[in-house]
């Protein structure tokens, strides 16, 4: 049949068309001990091979092969070239269930189909991760020039085994990195050698009391975690609720942590990552607190070191407190006296009290400016004029209107 009459016809006419099918039993896949090292898997069912293999050219990349299917086959499939919907028809890769829904019916993984020379190719559109199972199913009533007695569809289950991997993801840095924080503390910013997975993360971090009992919901557990676009860095916030005097939490439960009071924040090497592996080893954060920091953070307090002309020596701001760590990189720059913003490297040091830029390029002469968004925040979440707990309806005496704050230095020879 040509190909227009083939699937002009619809695949059901087409498989009336056929001769019947085979009988072929379910079986559990096997890892391959053979000599083709790409293989992973394979299951092998009276006449049928099917395996998940790694491509030689892409070892990321998986694929599932069906072999076994004859020349007049492949010749029929690479001539009718099926559509995505025709092919789930005939060979078809399913996530299998857990067994909390099983019975549910799961969409096909979406990929896409190739005929080789002497097989089918499927491969999936996303990566394959390992440790899960999967089902294929070959359907071959619907194959053309492929003729045997019973309808139902050839199964195998696969699961894609973990490689042995030894843990090298661990915990590289928490900020705020002082020892001493103030009893409204607002988040902590978690830095991971290596990208990390989602979900579950309330699990594995632990806030401590000095006797080692955890305490009790420190943390706004929220569904959407905030993870950077690397899955990198974690930004963990303390409940606002117990931070801001006149709130329930806070009333009812007291705040996350005390002044004078000292603390842990524990995070437990269970925490998987990215492959799915755990992490190298457990992160300890020991830290005293001070009394509640109610003072939005005052620009004219800041210290500014002035760099020498023809040099690509750092400017440098000296805060009197520590500031937020990932704003104060984001939210502080400079411009020179034509307006334009210098690119260069920030760093944040001596416990974020220290920013500091070098430009990419030598310092010219003359006059430049710091210049800071009013949304800046210091480690209790108070921004530049305006203090955490302001209700945002509540009347202030000072406040911020503009959208930045700039603070004028000079260049010289």
């Amino acid at each position: 049949m040509s190909r227009a009459g083939w699937f002009g016809i619809g695949l059901a006419a087409f498989a009336a068309s056929l001769a019947g099918c085979a009988s072929r039993s379910s079986s559990l896949s096997h890892n391959s001990a053979t000599a083709d090292k790409t293989t992973v898997a394979v299951s092998v069912q009276k006449g049928f091979t099917i395996r998940w293999v790694k491509q030689k050219t892409d070892p990321g990349e998986m694929s599932v092969d069906i072999e076994g299917l004859g020349g007049d086959t492949l010749q029929a499939l690479r001539s009718a070239s099926p559509d995505q919907p025709q092919w789930i028809q005939i060979v078809a890769v399913y996530v299998d269930p857990p067994v909390a829904v099983i019975g549910q019916k799961m969409p096909a993984v979406q990929g896409r189909y190739e005929v080789l020379a002497d097989r089918i190719r499927f491969v999936p559109q996303f990566p394959v991760q390992p440790g899960r199972a999967f089902r294929v199913e070959v359907r071959s009533s619907n194959l053309p020039n492929f003729t045997s007695p019973n309808p139902q569809p050839t199964v195998a289950r696969f699961q894609i085994p973990v490689a042995k991997m030894l843990p090298k993801t661990m915990v590289r840095h928490v900020y705020p990195s002082t020892s001493t924080l103030p009893e409204n503390v607002l988040k902590f910013y978690i830095h991971f050698s290596g990208p990390m997975s989602r979900g579950g993360i309330y699990e594995h971090i632990h806030l401590l009391n000095a006797s080692g009992k955890p305490v009790e919901l420190p943390f706004l557990e929220i569904n959407e975690e905030l993870w950077n676009p690397e899955l990198t860095r974690l930004t963990l916030f303390i409940d606002p609720g117990r931070i801001k005097r006149g709130v329930r939490p806070l009333e009812e439960i007291g705040p996350s942590v005390e002044a004078g009071k000292r603390y842990t924040l524990v995070i437990d090497r269970q925490w998987q990552d990215g492959d799915g592996i755990v992490l190298k080893k457990s992160y300890k954060k020991k830290f005293t607190v001070t009394p509640p920091d109610r003072d939005p953070p005052d620009p004219a307090r800041w210290s500014i070191k002035s760099p020498r002309a023809n040099t690509r020596e750092p400017m440098v701001i000296r805060f009197p407190e520590p500031m937020d760590h990932a704003l104060s990189q984001r939210l502080i720059w400079v411009i020179d006296a034509d307006r334009q913003r210098l690119a260069g490297r920030i760093v944040l040091s001596n416990e974020e009290k220290q920013w500091s830029f070098t430009p990419d390029s030598n310092w010219k002469a003359g006059p430049h400016k710091i210049v800071a968004s009013t949304l800046l925040e210091d480690l209790a979440g108070n921004s530049l004029g305006r203090p955490f707990e302001v209700d945002v309806f509540e009347q202030i005496q000072k406040e911020v209107s503009d959208p930045t704050i700039a603070l004028p230095f000079d260049v010289f020879e």
